[in-house]
């Protein structure tokens, strides 16, 4: 069908400025057990064309499920329409923007001899339900379950010039939901989060994140956290391990930095930024031991790609280098209207979306300090783990984040579990506290497959990797 496709495009392209294809065909799956229980079995498969014209400076979009010769020429008539209703009329002159014609491939982990398809149903449930009962360690454990999530993504972009991009990724997302109750007191323990340990790849990055291993911690801290004495408050350290890390790099570093958003296309939406085109450059954004790059090359991290939906060849970028604010998260379009320096990070949730600027791998590089070094260096702090809650305001600028399970550490070394944990800060000087970050050891590759942005809304796969990461002076608080 791809082969069909691309041969009626090039047929029916019209005598335009710009004119592309994007071809996309996701396959999901969602297999879960609760209480040892096997739920229905989610399926669904989402297959369709986004056409984009640009002519004369004017720019329209169309899409549809319609995969023929006729669906695709109507395609390319009302996005002809839109492009000829806008020129002349946008802030932007869309006709002088050097839009990428590529050609190439990419291929993600698990595509031949895919374990996820050569695994039959009753065995992922088998799985899922020994997963299950070994959860239930406890009367006081009320509720649980165990999960897995795979889609499967397929997509061709076809552009001007014979440009011509393939790219297949499977991605798998797990999850251990544990929730424990002793009276009013309710807690809730999961593995790395809400799918934070998702990766790219099938079954076998079960084994990478210890997914089979992880149950009896789960539940056992979600017993140990029903006693703990609540989070203290006050100013004091916090050590942040990576399934935490990676909500405060996407929420303070990777939105506030979307160039669309610096120009203040999402601001009756999802709100603006407190960083503005003239800090690239100079700005201090943290100490010197922040280096945060985006970087879409790294095997089984969830954004991994070769070129982004525009078709723009993706490579290694850094965002921040020693504390200093380098360059933004926008494509092709985004750079040339903020004249700033970007990445191909053009990104569209399905194909039913334009692509639009979207984080995708953001990764804070690891430094030289180990676990135990950092532990040792602190007289009085909270080493937390795992996101549960997050606000944070319209530009990206103040913010809260809670988390699942703290520890207290006193004079250098780990004591009590403490229920609660939250802390508060300003991205603008919260990452200038930054006082030590962990080594590779101390390192996970993790991300989050639901990150909203858009109008109309578009919910896209975001990837983090992250050491943990010492913070000083921070307000850290309880609750209840």
């Amino acid at each position: 069908m791809v082969k069909q496709i691309e041969a009626d495009f090039r047929r029916l392209e019209p005598k335009v400025d710009y004119c592309s294809l994007r071809y996309v065909c996701e396959i999901d799956e969602i297999v879960s057990v609760r209480q040892d229980v096997p739920q229905p079995v989610g399926r669904g498969t989402d297959t369709g064309i986004m056409v984009t014209i640009i002519d004369k400076g004017g720019l329209g979009y169309a899409a549809t499920c319609d995969s023929s010769s006729d669906g695709i020429a109507g395609a390319i008539d009302r996005a002809w329409k839109w492009a000829k209703a806008t020129a002349g009329k946008s802030v932007t002159d869309f006709s002088a923007i050097d839009m990428p014609s590529e050609t190439g491939s990419f291929v993600g982990p698990g595509r031949e001899g895919s374990e996820w398809e050569s695994t039959t149903l009753a065995e992922k449930l088998d799985a899922l339900r020994d997963v299950s009962k070994r959860l239930k360690i406890d009367d006081k454990i009320v509720d649980w379950s165990a999960s897995l999530w795979h889609t499967s993504t397929e997509s061709l972009i076809l552009t001007p010039g014979g440009g011509r991009v393939t790219k297949f990724a499977n991605m798998l997302a797990p999850g251990l939901h544990v929730v424990a109750n002793s009276g009013a007191n309710t807690q809730v323990r999961t593995h790395r989060g809400a799918r934070g340990a998702c990766q790219l790849g099938g079954l076998e990055m079960l084994d990478r994140i210890a997914f089979y291993e992880a149950p009896q911690q789960v539940a056992s801290e979600a017993i140990e956290l029903l006693s703990a004495e609540n989070c203290p408050t006050g100013k004091m350290d916090i050590l942040l391990a990576p399934d935490q890390m990676i909500l405060q790099i996407h929420e303070s570093i990777g939105h506030p930095l979307e160039i669309d958003r610096i120009l203040g296309d999402e601001r009756n939406y999802a709100g603006t930024s407190f960083v503005t085109p003239d800090m690239f450059g100079s700005y201090r954004y943290g100490s010197d031991l922040l280096n945060v790059s985006f970087d879409p090359t790294i095997p089984y991290e969830l954004a991994s790609y070769g070129f982004d939906d525009e078709g723009c060849k993706a490579e290694k970028e850094y965002i921040i280098r020693e504390g200093i604010l380098q360059r933004g998260l926008g494509g092709s379009v985004s750079q040339v209207r903020s004249g700033l320096a970007g990445v191909a990070n053009a990104r569209a949730s399905s194909w039913n979306r334009p692509p639009i600027d979207r984080m995708a791998n953001l990764n804070l590089e690891h430094g030289e300090s180990t676990l135990d070094e950092m532990i040792a260096s602190i007289e009085r702090g909270v080493y937390m783990k795992t996101n549960c809650s997050w606000s944070i305001d319209d530009s990206r600028n103040k913010f809260q984040f809670g988390c699942e399970w703290g520890r207290l550490i006193e004079d250098g070394k780990l004591t009590s579990v403490v229920r609660n944990p939250n802390y508060r800060g300003v991205s603008a000087t919260f990452w200038r506290n930054l006082k030590m970050v962990g080594d590779n050891d101390t390192a996970m590759v993790l991300g989050t497959p639901n990150c909203g942005k858009g109008e109309p809304n578009q919910v896209i796969r975001v990837g983090h990797s992250s050491p943990t990461a010492l913070f000083a002076d921070v307000e850290v608080f309880g609750g209840e």
